[in-house]
Protein backbone atom coordinates (compact mmCIF):
# COMPACT_ATOMS: atom_id res chain seq x y z
CA UNK A 1 0.00 0.00 0.00
CA UNK A 2 1.72 3.30 -1.07
CA UNK A 3 2.11 6.39 1.15
CA UNK A 4 -0.42 9.17 1.07
CA UNK A 5 0.32 12.82 2.14
CA UNK A 6 2.60 15.35 2.16
CA UNK A 7 6.29 14.69 2.49
CA UNK A 8 6.49 17.45 4.79
CA UNK A 9 3.93 15.87 7.02
CA UNK A 10 5.54 12.18 6.04
CA UNK A 11 8.44 13.66 7.76
CA UNK A 12 7.06 15.48 10.75
CA UNK A 13 5.41 11.70 11.56
CA UNK A 14 8.83 9.89 11.18
CA UNK A 15 10.16 12.17 13.19
CA UNK A 16 7.11 11.74 15.73
CA UNK A 17 7.98 7.73 16.13
CA UNK A 18 11.92 8.62 16.43
CA UNK A 19 11.33 10.66 19.05
CA UNK A 20 9.13 7.90 20.74
CA UNK A 21 11.66 5.42 20.32
CA UNK A 22 14.57 8.16 21.65
CA UNK A 23 12.79 8.23 25.19
CA UNK A 24 12.14 4.85 25.28
CA UNK A 25 15.78 4.59 24.97
CA UNK A 26 16.91 7.25 27.47
CA UNK A 27 14.43 6.49 29.61
CA UNK A 28 12.83 10.11 29.04
CA UNK A 29 8.72 9.65 30.31
CA UNK A 30 8.23 13.54 29.73
CA UNK A 31 9.63 13.40 26.36
CA UNK A 32 7.63 10.10 26.21
CA UNK A 33 4.50 11.30 27.27
CA UNK A 34 4.51 14.45 24.98
CA UNK A 35 4.79 12.40 21.94
CA UNK A 36 0.90 11.45 22.64
CA UNK A 37 -2.67 14.02 22.49
CA UNK A 38 -3.61 14.82 25.78
CA UNK A 39 -6.40 12.64 25.32
CA UNK A 40 -4.28 10.17 24.04
CA UNK A 41 -5.43 6.23 24.25
CA UNK A 42 -2.49 3.20 24.41
CA UNK A 43 -4.32 -0.29 23.72
CA UNK A 44 -1.21 -2.58 24.84
CA UNK A 45 -1.44 -6.06 26.36
CA UNK A 46 -5.35 -6.08 26.78
CA UNK A 47 -5.27 -2.80 28.74
CA UNK A 48 -6.20 0.09 27.69
CA UNK A 49 -4.76 4.04 29.24
CA UNK A 50 -5.88 7.04 28.47
CA UNK A 51 -4.53 10.52 28.84
CA UNK A 52 -1.48 11.57 29.82
CA UNK A 53 -1.22 11.31 33.66
CA UNK A 54 -2.42 7.60 33.21
CA UNK A 55 0.09 7.19 30.16
CA UNK A 56 3.15 8.26 32.07
CA UNK A 57 2.05 6.39 35.60
CA UNK A 58 1.64 3.01 33.44
CA UNK A 59 4.77 4.01 31.20
CA UNK A 60 7.24 4.32 34.27
CA UNK A 61 5.92 0.72 35.93
CA UNK A 62 6.59 -0.82 32.89
CA UNK A 63 10.40 0.91 32.55
CA UNK A 64 10.57 -0.29 36.20
CA UNK A 65 11.14 -4.25 34.99
CA UNK A 66 13.87 -3.13 32.91
CA UNK A 67 17.83 -2.60 33.65
CA UNK A 68 18.16 -2.05 29.72
CA UNK A 69 16.53 -1.39 26.57
CA UNK A 70 17.43 -1.12 23.22
CA UNK A 71 14.33 0.22 20.84
CA UNK A 72 13.42 0.86 17.10
CA UNK A 73 11.37 1.26 15.06
CA UNK A 74 10.54 1.78 11.30
CA UNK A 75 6.93 2.76 9.63
CA UNK A 76 5.87 0.35 7.26
CA UNK A 77 2.83 2.55 5.91
CA UNK A 78 1.64 6.50 6.80
CA UNK A 79 -1.56 7.30 5.39
CA UNK A 80 -2.30 11.21 5.93
CA UNK A 81 -5.74 12.56 5.40
CA UNK A 82 -5.88 16.48 6.79
CA UNK A 83 -5.36 16.45 10.24
CA UNK A 84 -5.24 12.77 10.87
CA UNK A 85 -3.34 10.29 9.90
CA UNK A 86 -3.08 6.40 10.07
CA UNK A 87 0.41 4.73 10.50
CA UNK A 88 1.83 0.66 10.96
CA UNK A 89 5.23 0.83 12.62
CA UNK A 90 7.21 -2.45 13.49
CA UNK A 91 9.45 -2.41 16.25
CA UNK A 92 12.13 -4.24 17.29
CA UNK A 93 13.16 -4.73 21.37
CA UNK A 94 16.14 -5.65 23.32
CA UNK A 95 14.76 -6.14 26.45
CA UNK A 96 17.20 -7.04 30.22
CA UNK A 97 15.04 -7.64 32.61
CA UNK A 98 15.85 -6.35 36.16
CA UNK A 99 17.69 -9.23 37.61
CA UNK A 100 19.37 -9.90 34.03
CA UNK A 101 16.95 -12.53 32.11
CA UNK A 102 17.75 -10.60 28.53
CA UNK A 103 14.59 -11.42 25.59
CA UNK A 104 14.35 -9.81 22.10
CA UNK A 105 11.10 -9.04 21.07
CA UNK A 106 9.12 -7.68 17.80
CA UNK A 107 6.13 -5.98 17.70
CA UNK A 108 3.51 -4.09 15.53
CA UNK A 109 2.06 -0.93 16.39
CA UNK A 110 -1.55 0.18 14.51
CA UNK A 111 -1.35 4.04 14.96
CA UNK A 112 -4.33 6.98 14.90
CA UNK A 113 -2.35 10.18 14.47
CA UNK A 114 -3.61 13.87 15.13
CA UNK A 115 -2.05 17.18 14.06
CA UNK A 116 -2.68 20.08 16.61
CA UNK A 117 -1.17 23.28 16.48
CA UNK A 118 0.69 22.23 13.34
CA UNK A 119 2.44 19.07 15.43
CA UNK A 120 1.70 15.25 15.32
CA UNK A 121 1.02 13.43 18.27
CA UNK A 122 -0.58 9.79 18.59
CA UNK A 123 -3.86 10.42 19.17
CA UNK A 124 -4.19 6.11 19.37
CA UNK A 125 -1.40 3.32 19.46
CA UNK A 126 -2.60 0.00 19.44
CA UNK A 127 0.43 -2.61 20.57
CA UNK A 128 0.85 -6.38 19.50
CA UNK A 129 3.54 -8.36 20.02
CA UNK A 130 4.64 -10.58 17.06
CA UNK A 131 7.06 -12.57 18.93
CA UNK A 132 9.38 -12.75 21.93
CA UNK A 133 12.60 -14.93 22.19
CA UNK A 134 14.57 -15.63 25.24
CA UNK A 135 18.12 -15.08 24.81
Amino acid sequence: MPNIGSTEDRLAIRELLDAYGDAVVRRDAEDWVMTWAPDGLWSIRGSEIQGRAALRETWLKAMAAYSFIAFTSYPGHIQVDGTGARVRTQTNEWLTLVGGRARRQHGTYTDRLVKLDGRWYFAHRSFVVNEVQDC
